[in-house]
């Protein structure tokens, strides 16, 4: 159904939890928003659980785990990722830790790969710890790829992950002064 595509994928980010910090946040804004344009409530339903458990901490905890994912859901969620990978996540990537108020690297701080959801979401606001933007790459954004769910989406991650891992070893170079 792409009308429910096109409103999931254009209302997905509204209020994140990144930047809201109420994990509920966006669900329910996109359904107070829904309603308030008489959309229909079955349809609204569809948007709101797409909106609520697209994200890639909720993979990691489980609530698309074992799931019967519709094509809708598969759809806006792989769109989502092509976004935060390749050329233009990089710049993505490097813009949100420069908001955030990240540093781009610390030698010596290993990324935490393997991550729960309990334990990504508070590493995002770890004050012990620096949440780097080369680590963000480690921990959540090489994993992408492997996390897709449509043929077409694979297909498009396979050459923005290259770009990525591209990347970050000639960053790396650079950074050690050995180019």
């Amino acid at each position: 159904d792409s009308e429910i595509v096109e409103l999931a994928a254009l209302l997905h980010d509204v209020k994140d939890w990144k930047y809201s910090g109420d994990p509920d946040a966006g669900a329910n804004a996109c359904a107070e928003w829904l309603q308030s344009q008489g959309y229909p409530t079955d349809r609204t339903e569809v948007i709101v659980d797409i909106v609520k458990n697209m994200g890639f901490k909720n993979e990691l905890g489980g609530s698309v785990a074992g799931r019967q994912l519709s094509a809708e859901f598969k759809c806006v969620q792989d769109a989502d990722r092509l976004d935060a990978i390749g050329a233009i996540g990089i710049g993505r990537t490097f813009c949100f830790g420069g908001a955030k108020k990240n540093p781009m690297h610390v030698p010596g701080v290993a990324p935490k790969v393997g991550l729960t959801m309990e334990e990504y979401v508070k590493s995002q606001s770890d004050k012990e710890r620096p949440n780097t933007t080369i680590n963000h790459f480690y921990e959540k954004l090489f994993t992408l790829k492997d996390k897709m769910k449509t043929e077409a989406g694979k297909r498009r991650a396979e050459r923005r992950h290259k770009t990525m891992e591209e990347f970050v070893e000639r960053f790396k170079r650079e950074w050690d002064g050995e180019e």
